[in-house]
């Protein structure tokens, strides 16, 4: 069944992540969504061919190695990872309970590892892959309110870093795509009743530049991006 090249999205949720399946299983990617609960994606798998959850949680290495092995298996080696999935909560050092930041530091940071291990092997052996991974400001800026967050972005990012320098010249394109926006969900809005749909940014819009950095030029690789609302402060 390795025909169609494959896809793995984590993270997969009513934004983003949804936005990032419909973009490749539009350009013909079988798309497998590694989520907890299947039921997050039951309307996508009904919607878009090709399309398939796989129960994993991405803080768990044994998890992890399972499902990639049983996509390999039935699929096929992925050619593309997306790495959406993300830990977050909000409070002061004082105030959050220490485990809040190690169990946001396994999704954010040691999900990454994990995935990256298991699919980096297969794209080094035939020279080409993508690797993507989403991030926000946190990853470059600590404030007060997101001491149990901020550290794990910050951290996912120079994981990245490392990913992509040592994989960059063995074919492998590795990028952080750092969102400075509000992501325009169903949630926000409700929360933001008074803001104009210029302060949003669309997911489907998040998913196109994803799109754009796996096929950008091997000549003309990016490696951190940068997107936000044209009215953004920053």
């Amino acid at each position: 069944m390795a025909e169609k090249p494959i896809a793995i999205v984590t993270g997969v949720g009513p934004g983003t992540g949804s936005a990032i399946v419909r973009r490749f299983a539009g350009e013909g990617f079988r798309v497998i969504a590694l989520a907890r609960s299947p039921e997050r994606i039951r309307a996508l798998e009904q919607e878009l061919p090709d399309t398939h959850a796989v129960i994993c949680d991405v803080s768990s290495q044994s998890q992890v190695a399972d499902a990639v092995g049983d996509i390999r298996k039935r699929y096929g080696a992925p050619s593309v990872l997306i790495h959406n999935a993300v830990g977050g909560g909000w409070g002061r050092f004082l105030e959050i309970e220490p485990q809040m930041l190690d169990r946001n530091f396994q999704v954010n940071v040691m999900g990454l590892l994990y995935l990256a291990r298991e699919v980096a092997p297969d794209m080094i052996k035939v020279g080409r892959g993508t690797i993507l991974v989403t991030g926000n400001t946190s990853a470059i800026r600590g404030k007060a309110n997101f001491a149990g967050f901020a550290p794990t972005k910050a951290a996912q990012r120079v994981l990245s870093e490392s990913i992509a320098r040592d994989l960059g010249p063995r074919g492998i394109h590795v990028a952080y795509v750092l969102i400075d926006a509000v992501i325009d969900v169903p949630r926000m809005r409700e929360r933001m009743r008074d803001a104009p749909d210029e302060f949003f940014i669309k997911p489907s819009a998040i998913a196109d530049e994803l799109w754009h950095l796996h096929t950008q030029d091997r000549s003309a690789w990016s490696f951190l991006t940068e997107l936000r609302p044209f009215g953004e402060n920053w």
